[in-house]
């Protein structure tokens, strides 16, 4: 596949996108590596474009450059956005009130403690929507590992059963909490689907995830 290709094929999954105006997003493709450029008018827009490009077969791997930018009269006061955030996440039944939020020129930084890296995403995700945000970063820890070879062995079950994965072609190492993946896949749904697995360990603190995508 040529990157001219590819390219419109990404073009075209922004444009079919609901979620995105990819009026103002720049698209560039070399040895299938995609950049995307420009700007959108929220984070969560932002992160849609993302998960959209990587929907794209043949797409090795994305450098993220787009900038959010709010019009001037809908910019958000810190104090706001620190005091949505907290309500949404004291609303959602999936994330623990160990999570803290703090807010500086529309930047979410999320800190604290949970047990599982559902409720870190969970967390994220209730944040990334709220207007005024320009970014998240989650700094939320997870608690302490279970012992490796039971990460492993579970992790490794895991990728078993998902029918639509070549466990096989995956190569999986425990060490202090941290999963390391190795291997090639077809796609970037796949490299999802085993990342994916990767967390659903009780334990795992990280996840390296090396999986390349053939191309």
């Amino acid at each position: 596949m040529t990157d001219k290709y590819l390219r419109s094929l990404v073009v075209e999954e922004l444009e079919f996108e609901p979620s995105i105006d990819a009026e103002h997003i720049g698209v560039a493709v070399e040895n299938g590596v995609v950049t995307l450029s420009g700007h959108v008018g929220s984070y969560a827009e932002k992160v849609a474009a993302e998960q959209a490009v990587k929907r794209v077969k043949g797409v090795s791997a994305i450098a993220q450059e787009i900038e959010v930018r709010y019009p001037n009269d809908k910019k958000t006061a810190d104090d706001e956005i620190a005091k949505r955030a907290v309500q949404i996440i004291s609303w959602h039944a999936q994330v623990p009130e160990s999570v803290k939020v703090k807010v500086e020129k529309g930047w979410v930084t999320l800190t604290g403690k949970v047990d599982w890296q559902y409720q870190r995403q969970a967390a994220e995700s209730a944040v990334r929507k709220l207007t005024g945000v320009v970014g998240v970063s989650n700094l939320i820890d997870l608690a302490d590992a279970a012992k490796a070879i039971d990460v492993k062995q579970k992790i490794e079950q895991a990728l078993k059963r998902n029918a639509e994965l070549d466990v096989n072609a995956i190569r999986v190492s425990v060490a202090g909490g941290k999963v390391s993946l190795e291997g090639k896949v077809h796609t970037w749904y796949e490299r999802n689907l085993a990342e994916r697995a990767a967390w659903s360990a009780a334990g795992v603190k990280s996840v390296d995830d090396k999986i390349s995508i053939a191309v």
